[in-house]
């Protein structure tokens, strides 16, 4: 029996679809009345249905596969893992539901608690199931800084909870617990399980060049320090200011000799691949070159009031980690091993959907930059709707032509 990653692949991408679909709902009710929903409810169920039923369903998928392509996957951990993707995808679409229909409510905060158990359960059984491969594989150690980071990622959900429960909230501490999740998640869970991902589809070894492993090891520390980037707002101590500032310098360093190091040494396996692959890795490496620039820069206390001021900068910059590195790389890396066909079809609904996602972080920029001096962009609304109905019908597209391998 061999685990069917094909078929929990076509649940991602259609649950990507459905991100994308309330992604569109949202956008839509910023321009018309739409009494039927309540746009903090959908902005509730977009976000925890893109965390739970999109990235993390998918990325699961894809650590289990890498263990059935190391020979490591038997038949008793084969039922297990199937019943925690199952348990997984019945909470992200119970929450799907729940939070459109009660925002937080009983149904929606039990199944979110849930699923963050189901995560526990597979971070379990996953680092049981991985021990042999420690000695050859470098990915095994950016799976496990990632599940590390998935679990901690958690204590900011549950001091939310306890906020809520005792009806004690203060601003700093409810924001601090926000960003604490967020943080964790995005760059730690997200970003370290995609970077594994990558290192085992470019076979990179524990013999291969230290940079691989000095890299893990300065991104992981600077990862945990990386978290006060996100409270820069609160009047840190000047010790955390500057170890933060530190962290945020050496993920750029990092990142450059990484980056510098991979396309070095991987040539071949680039040239190789399909035109609409280069043109998506090339996109997700300036995306994630933006990203680390972009950190450096907020650690300037003015331009960190400024960002942390405004909405639109912070959504743009947490779009910009979801659709242009993390989405982007998940479609790349599922298309990469053959996981769901490719056809002409699908390749225009990938480019469409990249383009979307591109429009969408310039318009953003444009609005985030504008709101700096508080100046109205007309038609940025409109812009944005049309962006939103570009990614919805680009991945539902994709989706549609996306057959069995």
């Amino acid at each position: 029996m061999s685990f069917k990653t094909t078929f929990w692949i076509r649940f991602s991408i259609f649950n990507l679809m459905l991100v994308a679909l309330l992604g569109l709902l949202m956008r839509y009710k910023i321009l018309f009345e739409f009494p039927l929903l309540d746009q903090k409810s959908l902005q509730h169920s977009h976000s925890h249905f893109a965390f739970a039923g999109w990235v993390t369903h998918t990325l699961m998928t894809l650590l289990i596969a890498f263990l059935q392509k190391h020979d490591t996957l038997h038949k008793i951990a084969l039922k297990k893992y199937n019943l925690i993707l199952i348990g997984n995808l019945i909470c992200s679409y119970v929450m799907l539901i729940s939070f459109i229909i009660q925002g937080y409510g009983a149904i929606s905060i039990t199944f979110s608690t849930l699923s963050i158990f189901i995560s526990y359960w597979f971070t379990y059984v996953f680092f049981k199931d991985c021990k042999q491969l420690e000695k050859s594989s470098v990915a095994i150690k950016w799976f496990k800084a990632a599940l590390f980071f998935n679990v901690i990622s958690s204590l900011g959900t549950f001091a939310l909870a306890y906020m809520m429960a005792t009806k004690n909230i203060h601003q700093n501490e409810y924001l601090a617990s926000i960003y604490y999740y967020l943080h964790f998640q995005y760059n730690g869970w997200f970003f370290f399980a995609c970077m594994g991902l990558l290192l085992d589809f470019l076979k990179v070894t524990n013999s291969s060049n230290r940079i691989y492993s000095q890299s893990f090891i300065l991104l992981f520390w600077s990862c945990i320090a990386g978290y006060f980037l996100s409270t820069l707002w609160l009047d840190l101590p000047l010790w955390i200011y500057s170890i933060t500032a530190i962290s945020a310098v050496v993920q750029v360093i990092v990142w450059y000799l990484l980056l510098k190091t991979i396309v070095k040494e991987n040539k071949t396996i680039f040239v190789n691949l399909p035109e609409y692959l280069k043109y998506l890795i090339v996109f997700i490496s300036l995306a994630l070159s933006v990203k680390f620039l972009l950190q450096l820069g907020s650690t300037v206390p003015a331009i960190s009031e400024l960002a942390f001021g405004f909405r639109p900068i912070v959504i743009a910059y947490l779009h910009l980690i979801l659709l242009a590195i993390i989405s982007l790389f998940l479609l790349f890396y599922v298309y990469a091993n053959d996981f769901v066909a490719i056809n002409k079809k699908t390749i225009l609904g990938l480019i469409l959907f990249s383009l979307g996602v591109i429009f969408n972080e310039v318009v953003l920029g444009i609005q985030g930059v504008a709101s700096l001096s508080y100046t109205l962009i007309p038609f940025i609304n409109e812009s944005l709707f049309g962006i939103a109905i570009l990614l919805y019908a680009s991945i539902l597209w994709t989706t549609f032509y996306s057959k069995k391998r």
